[in-house]
């Protein structure tokens, strides 16, 4: 069988547990509309009332939708977001699941990514995320670093952490697919110290060269670095001051997953944690920008309340 149409009823049956007569909306855009029919053909064949729209492209990560689209999702009970852009950490999405709608959303998802990680056994995945966000509960002070450079702290008191399972069954849940992670927001304006990227970074790829980032009172005040550097720059230089909210630590929890340029896939890598700035709305933060991005860090040493949770890339649990 063809391995993406494989994949895309794997999501459906398992990660969205789609059931005839539900109504279900696909969104997709021009560089993803091919896998955005895959999706269309499994919820199908499922038996749902399905429905197809196709946006343009948005311009950057965590950009709305158009507002008729928006509406629209409010109206469905199983959202697919299959799209170049990410709408993961968008009002619409927020606000359509608050109405009860379950969603998944595959941004940027690769051919390739989805072949490997879409016919992933979810129900192990889901049980690692767990654990983790278990081991992250009732914290107070987190601690990363690496051999890379990273050597950063924040408090996460007040803050759940949400275990990204891929199992999506009840109303108003959602998970990025593929899944495999648990993270949090920090509380804004205390991290301190700094974030070395060596794996990858959102909206710039894989890096050749890592990415420095020097962080003050939950802000990163310095970017230092390559071409790399440069370009993460001018992602943010249009979008302003919140853009540099230090906005999530994440795990990953997926044995399928590898470091392959294509952050959906990276930040869901075993063995790696990323940090997001930016937006944090959707992890139960106070910060609302129209901007994520996730920089991923190789076997890195994690630490809650002096607890090891992770030992270079190894899980501690």
């Amino acid at each position: 069988m063809d391995l993406l149409k494989k994949a895309a009823r794997n999501a459906v049956k398992h990660c969205l547990a789609i059931k005839p007569k539900e109504k279900v909306l696909i969104i997709t855009d021009e560089p993803l509309r091919k896998i955005g029919y895959y999706f269309f053909e499994a919820a199908k064949e499922a038996g749902a009332e399905v429905v197809l729209t196709e946006i343009v492209s948005r311009t950057r990560n965590g950009e709305e939708p158009p507002s008729p689209v928006a509406e629209l999702m409010k109206l469905f009970e199983v959202l697919i977001i299959p799209t170049s852009k990410s709408l993961s950490h968008t009002k619409a999405r927020r606000e359509a699941c608050q109405q009860g709608a379950r969603c998944a959303t595959l941004p940027g998802i690769l051919a390739d990514t989805m072949k490997r990680t879409l016919n992933a056994d979810y129900s192990k995945i889901a049980e690692r995320s767990n654990r983790v966000g278990n081991a992250l509960q009732g914290g107070r002070v987190i601690h990363l670093k690496s051999k890379a450079g990273t050597d950063i702290t924040f408090s996460m008191e007040g803050r759940n952490p949400h275990p990204d399972t891929g199992i999506v069954h009840s109303p108003g849940h959602f998970s990025n697919l593929p899944a495999g992670e648990a993270y949090l927001a920090p509380v804004e304006g205390t991290a301190q110290g700094v974030m070395v990227i060596d794996g990858a970074m959102a909206g710039v790829g894989k890096v050749k060269r890592p990415i420095k980032m020097r962080v003050k009172d939950g802000f990163v005040v310095e970017i230092s670095g390559g071409p790399e550097a440069n370009k993460l720059r001018k992602l943010l230089e249009p979008v302003g001051q919140l853009a540099y909210n230090v906005a999530e630590l994440g795990i990953g929890t997926n044995d399928k997953a590898k470091i392959i340029g294509s952050v959906l896939e990276d930040e869901k890598v075993l063995g790696t944690v990323h940090m997001a700035i930016g937006d944090n709305m959707s992890m139960g933060g106070k910060v609302s920008v129209p901007s994520h991005l996730d920089g991923i860090m190789m076997k890195p040493t994690l630490e809650v309340d002096g607890r090891v949770i992770m030992r270079d890339g190894a899980l501690k649990l």
